[in-house]
């Protein structure tokens, strides 16, 4: 830590989270990973999607690190596990409005609002505070199976086949709890997850979290751990993500990619001559499910779930 010498107090303990949740999630990642190794995967990339318009070369020191929310899937993990959540009771109805409208503008704007996630992931702490790990892992595989399937974007799961084709690792990087987006990456026959680490004690939730959310250089801290742990080259590796928040991320890969970008990373992507990719347009928004006048109804729905993780607990 005397590399973080020149910070101030507050600067250096937000660094320090930010470090102690990287390495929490790099480690976690690599033992779940090791877990689920040799399970069926159930693919999710649709028949006759096209291939990628790049191509990936295979190399067995690059990876795939993948943004989850608005980049491989519609909408927020969080939020969609939160409906699962309310749908076997692990909260009130009263909670559902202001999960509402969170869901409802994150679709609509297609960008994450870090201050509302933050709310949503420390509510979801407390909802989960005493179950067991092996309670919430079997609730994912359902609330997978119910709301997320459908919401993969084809456009991306097809960049990371193209990886995996060519022999790479593909790790999914984000926010979301840790054991949610492990069910993700099994699911779509990814290596791996890189998330938000709950403490656990003994197989049961402290309601605590070890480091902070992964979010923003929280991101760029557990791919970092990672890649050493796995003597990945960065400057050969790939990262996606559509938001800004990510740029730590993406700059620290050789090969950055803008998917679904919100403005500030388009904007950024350009000045750098990053590729960029738009999956939420015409026919292939079509394709997954975004119906236009899906609006204020379908939207309540898969909103109002996470909302409640918003306002009491994760």
């Amino acid at each position: 830590m005397a590399a973080l010498g020149w910070l101030t107090p507050r600067r250096r303990s937000a660094t320090a989270r930010s470090v102690l949740a990287g390495e929490a999630a790099a480690e976690a990642a690599r033992k779940t990973s090791q877990e689920y190794e040799g399970l069926a995967a159930t693919p999710s990339g649709k028949p006759g999607e096209p291939e990628p318009a790049f191509p990936v070369v295979g190399d067995d020191r690059a990876a795939a690190f993948f943004d989850l929310d608005n980049t491989v899937m519609q909408g927020a993990a969080i939020f969609h596990f939160g409906r699962g959540l309310y749908k076997r009771k692990f909260f009130q109805r009263q909670e559902l409005a202001r999960f509402a409208w969170q869901q409802a503008w994150f679709r609509l704007a297609g960008v994450e609002d870090p201050e509302h996630m933050q709310d949503a992931r420390d509510s979801a702490l407390s909802i989960v505070k005493g179950h067991r790990v092996s309670e919430l892992m079997s609730i994912g595989e359902e609330i997978y199976d119910e709301y997320m399937a459908e919401r993969i974007w084809p456009g991306t799961r097809a960049l990371a086949q193209a990886h995996l084709d060519a022999g790479q690792r593909v790790w999914l990087v984000t926010a979301a709890p840790v054991e949610t987006a492990t069910i993700i990456a099994r699911r779509l026959g990814l290596t791996g997850a890189l998330g938000t680490v709950a403490e656990s004690v003994d197989g049961v939730y402290t309601g605590k979290l070890v480091g902070e959310p992964l979010h923003g250089p929280a991101k760029a801290e557990a791919v970092r751990a990672l890649a050493a742990a796995e003597d990945l080259d960065l400057t050969r590796c790939a990262a996606y993500s559509d938001s800004h928040n990510d740029i730590p991320m993406l700059s620290l890969v050789g090969h950055p990619y803008a998917i679904n970008p919100d403005a500030k990373l388009r904007r950024y992507a350009r000045e750098r001559e990053w590729r960029l990719r738009d999956y939420r347009t015409g026919r292939k928004a079509a394709k997954v499910g975004i119906p236009a006048a899906a609006g204020v109804g379908a939207i309540a729905g898969g909103t109002a779930a996470a909302m409640a993780l918003h306002r009491r607990r994760r």
